[in-house]
């Protein structure tokens, strides 16, 4: 299968117009210009690789948070449908028993390749910046309280949030670290210096940038510097309008291009529409798309989904649309270390997502199928 169009995107270049070659399930090749008279030309469209979710709760009406591979790919399939192909399943707090059990349910799903891993946002959190997570559930981040949970299945978990500022927080880092899994720094109040040597102790994701974290102040900067400024750590953005403000965007993409991630940190009332929800054990409403905590009001997660970002980033914040597209496949693949998903290059799985000119969804393949 030959593919053209008028822009294509990957990880190093853009093609106008480009051409992609498709064949057995993976890309074998791209390039400029049009592919041919054999080609399946998608004239004005804009051709990316499939977006890659590495912080995502639910979606579709389902959540991850049940720990049910049922619900699990009615979540995948209500993303996927609107071009994200690869998919971090991320748990909130709870008990040791219940994110267990739900690490297990999760399990096959990973080792089947269906869902890149399993992220633990919690419950080793500031109860300061607690957001969307019931505070009667956090706890230090004990090494071994944390292995209770991760070898519940041999590697599911592939990235912890955790609050480094904690008891303990620092032999956490380090002890995740050496078992390969990645430290986020998120939902903290660490000050600046702290969350320094979190960074040189291994801690390398900044779980939702400026969200549930101390802000910057002038005479303690806090993490949210010490994460920007530190060129080994990826820096989560939620580009949906509520989380960030555009200027805020707009300056990330500015000052650490190469290593924004989009995320959605989405719950299920993403694609289901407004109403009653829950976010793990958590009553959650949401009102013209917002969702916030029934008892508090805090948001609690988003609607969000990566096209979606991506439009909010080139339309709103003014993000070049290269740079938006990379923050949503190349630069959360390589955050997991993949090779083999987040470009359009060869031996790539084809995963591809054409866009119209107004960044709109038209087709979706996965694995090198169309999806209805």
């Amino acid at each position: 299968m030959i593919l053209t169009a008028a822009t294509v995107i990957t990880a190093d270049a853009v093609h106008s117009p480009g051409h992609v070659l498709v064949e057995e399930g993976l890309v074998v090749g791209v390039g400029g210009g049009r592919g041919g008279v054999d080609s399946l030309d998608l004239g004005d469209a804009v051709l990316t690789a499939g977006f890659v979710d590495i912080h995502c709760h639910g979606g579709g009406g389902s959540s991850f948070t049940t720990g049910d591979p049922a619900e699990a790919r009615r979540v995948l399939a209500a993303h996927r449908a609107l071009g994200t192909t690869s998919m971090m399943a991320s748990l909130v707090t709870d008990t040791t028993e219940a994110l267990q059990s739900q690490v297990r349910g999760l399990a096959p799903l990973v080792t089947g390749g269906e869902l890149l891993g399993v992220h633990l946002e919690g419950p080793w959190l500031s109860e300061h910046h607690c957001g969307a997570h019931d505070p009667t559930l956090l706890r230090d981040p004990k090494p071994a309280a944390m292995d209770a949970v991760i070898d519940a299945s041999a590697d599911t978990v592939r990235m912890v949030t955790l609050a480094p500022e904690r008891e303990h927080g620092m032999a956490a880092v380090a002890h995740l670290a050496a078992r390969g899994i990645l430290p986020a720094l998120g939902h903290s109040d660490a000050p600046y210096d702290v969350a320094r040597e979190a960074i040189d102790a291994g801690a390398s994701v900044a779980t939702h940038l400026f969200n549930a974290m101390r802000p910057i102040h002038h005479r303690e900067p806090g993490p949210v510097l010490a994460l920007v400024e530190d060129p080994r750590v990826t820096i989560e953005v939620i580009a949906d309008g509520v989380h960030l403000h555009p200027a805020i965007v707009q300056d990330v993409f500015h000052a650490v291009p190469e290593r924004a991630v989009l995320v959605t940190d989405a719950m299920s009332a993403a694609g289901a529409g407004d109403g009653h929800y829950l976010l793990g054990p958590l009553g959650v409403t949401v009102q013209d798309g917002v969702a916030r905590l029934d008892e508090g009001g805090a948001i609690a997660g988003s609607t969000l989904t990566l096209d979606a970002a991506v439009r909010f980033c080139v339309k709103v914040a003014e993000v070049e649309l290269a740079a938006a597209v990379r923050a949503a496949t190349i630069h959360p693949a390589r955050t997991l270390g993949r090779d083999d998903i987040g470009d359009i290059a060869p031996g790539r799985s084809a995963d591809l997502v054409v866009l119209s000119p107004e960044l709109e969804v038209r087709r979706v393949m996965h694995r090198g199928t169309w999806l209805d």
